[in-house]
């Protein structure tokens, strides 16, 4: 009996021992792999370069005084449309005291010579009327008379144009009201009623009283790295992101390439311009951030095949392509233009030949993990 019980539990183990070692044998070996395969397609193949900016006016304006004072009324508003000639502000002069104390002299001082001038007139008119002096005389004193006249009227013009800006014969022309210089709508007023103004002349560019712009002719202005802008050309078409408006797109015309590079981050970049093609039924506001394409060259209907398919050595391109069940060989070909994603394949595939993609685990290999 006791012998019986020892073969029966030599046998279990053994049996134990034969089952791990088959066990630890099946798990050492390794996965059968599958390659998924794709086929080369027909597609367009566009290489292009993105230029980053915003969309500005073509023509925007800084209405600037012409002379210094105190904004006393204003008389727009940003967005606000103005024709040439609106009034956009009025500024009150505030008289220097010197020179306003030297004009009220220079006007008492016409009077008192204007004065003067009438006396020695009426005295000779009445010494010709009695035939005691000739013609030639009174003259004299007549001229004296005008010239008196003359330098009183230039002196309260002198005068009323230190203490409001404008003379008595400028009629509707002052240099106290500032106006619009090109028709377009408001796009900044950075002042207020009581600000300080100071006019605009050679030392100082004056204090901004508005900003107008032409909303009707925008332009885009942006920065195309040095390795690219090789490749552009003015007239050249862009298609036109706005952040603003992601839903549509606008299309522009390279007119200017700058010719000099500014350094920004470590790279040169070099500025473009392109006239932006507006759209009747959406506004688009000065200073819109905006993506642009340029399509620098683009291949339409061609066979292509994903670019990470592709291996390169030197300047000699392969795949893989599959020539029995999982069974695959280097197959050279001539590739052509990329769009980074898909290149051109020029000669060396056909539509028909299955190109090795990836390894895969076996089917069912994730569940018996």
């Amino acid at each position: 009996m006791k012998k019986a019980l020892k073969i029966a539990i030599g046998i279990t183990i053994l049996v134990v021992f034969v089952g791990t070692i088959v066990y630890l044998y099946q798990k050492s070996q390794a996965k059968p792999v599958i390659f998924d395969t794709t086929n080369a397609t027909v597609t367009n193949i566009v290489k292009k370069t993105v230029a980053t900016g915003k969309v500005v006016p073509r023509k925007e304006i800084e209405i600037k005084p012409q002379v210094s004072g105190i904004i006393s009324e204003l008389y727009v508003e940003p967005g606000e449309k103005v024709r040439r000639g609106d009034m956009i502000a009025k500024v009150r002069i505030i008289p220097n005291m010197i020179s306003l104390n030297e004009a009220e002299s220079r006007v008492n001082r016409a009077k008192i010579s204007l004065d003067d001038a009438r006396q020695n007139y009426d005295r000779q008119k009445s010494l010709y009327d009695s035939r005691v002096i000739a013609i030639a005389e009174l003259q004299t004193y007549e001229v004296a008379l005008k010239t008196a006249r003359e330098d009183l009227d230039a002196a309260e013009n002198n005068l009323q144009l230190i203490r409001e800006g404008i003379t008595k014969t400028a009629g509707a022309a002052s240099n106290t009201i500032i106006r619009a210089t090109i028709e377009g709508m408001v796009l900044t007023v950075p002042v207020e009623v009581g600000n300080s103004v100071i006019e605009s002349n050679t030392f100082n560019d004056g204090t901004t009283i508005a900003t107008v712009a032409d909303m009707g002719e925008m332009i885009f202005k942006g920065k195309v790295d040095e390795s690219e802008v090789g490749k552009l050309h003015e007239g050249m078409e862009l298609i036109m992101t706005v952040g603003a408006i992601d839903t549509e797109k606008f299309t522009a015309k390279l007119e200017h390439i700058s010719p000099k590079g500014v350094e920004e981050n470590g790279a040169i970049q070099f500025e473009i311009r392109a006239a932006v093609e507006l759209k009747n039924n959406l506004f688009i506001r000065a200073g819109y951030s905006a993506n642009a394409d340029i399509v620098l060259e683009h291949r339409d209907s061609v066979l292509s095949v994903q670019e990470s398919l592709v291996k390169y050595e030197g300047d000699t391109a392969s795949v893989e392509v599959e020539t029995g069940p999982q069974v695959f060989e280097k197959k050279v070909i001539k590739t052509g233009l990329s769009d980074g994603v898909n290149v051109e394949v020029l000669s060396g595939l056909t539509k028909k030949d299955k190109i090795k993609v990836q390894n895969a685990p076996a089917p069912g290999a994730e569940e018996k993990k």
